[in-house]
């Protein structure tokens, strides 16, 4: 499968639906507190994307009825957004949400935590998000894309947390799937080159636990099959010649 570079103008685009992405980010940790449903975080970002006349990615994508995916404790990703869906304290949530601006994706993820967690929740949440900064460090161009995978995976088993295989990162662009696929394991050294106007969506999926999946009867929502739990962190990054530049970031 073909891996499309994007040229300089195409990729401002996609920072300016990055950007949206960004805003989204930066206002989460303020709207999610103990009570709230996951529908309510999801018609707040809805309005959001729309009000910047923007169109969310994932609503209507092979059928997904919403606007974000909104997953709990155990849920790795895809959680569907629901009235009887309420935070309470000491839960952390991930938010994975996905905007168009002119025709071209971006994709962006955070996990956060709702009120007090104890420490190794706290670490949890840190390694994913250093094991993400990892793997955005080795975006430059020539190297390899296995360079990326591996650099998640060392950090998180570094610490002794699980690195989820079932689901993996993405090219983006026009299609918000697109190749090359990017796992957050492999041994470095491998795939394809990073060339200048390459664009990744990089996503790791960290658990407290082992890194198997199973996925609900509603077709959507992953969990760990040992009830831990997970933590997913993505930005979109575009692959430059003056290193690599974070579309989803402020």
């Amino acid at each position: 499968m073909a891996i499309f570079l994007k040229s300089p103008s195409e990729i401002a685009v996609m920072r300016r639906a990055g950007g949206i992405l960004a805003e989204v980010m930066a206002w989460l940790p303020g709207l999610v507190e103990p009570g709230l449903s996951t529908l309510a975080i999801d018609a707040e970002i809805e309005a959001f994307i729309r009000r910047r006349a923007a169109t969310p990615s994932f609503k209507g994508y092979q059928g997904y009825p919403a606007t974000a995916c909104v997953s709990i404790n155990a849920e790795v990703v895809h959680g569907i957004p629901s009235a009887a869906r309420r935070l309470a304290d000491g839960d952390i949530v991930s938010v994975d949400v996905g905007c168009v601006v002119g025709g071209f994706h971006a994709d962006c993820a955070v996990t956060l935590a709702v009120g007090d967690v104890p420490a190794p929740v706290r670490r949890l949440l840190d390694v994913g998000r250093q094991s993400l900064e990892r793997a955005i460090g080795v975006c430059q161009v020539g190297r390899r894309l296995s360079d990326v995978s591996h650099a998640v995976q060392a950090h998180v088993e570094r610490h002794g947390l699980g690195v989820v295989r079932t689901f993996v990162g993405h090219g983006i662009g026009r299609a918000l799937h697109e190749a090359p696929e990017a796992p957050n394991f492999g041994a470095p050294g491998r795939g394809p080159r990073l060339l200048p106007g390459m664009v990744l969506a990089i996503e790791p999926m960290v658990t407290l636990g082992a890194p198997d999946v199973e996925v609900r009867d509603d077709g959507w929502t992953a969990v760990t099959r040992d009830g831990s739990l997970s933590a997913h962190f993505e930005h979109t990054v575009a692959i430059t010649t003056q290193g690599p530049m974070v579309l989803t970031r402020r």
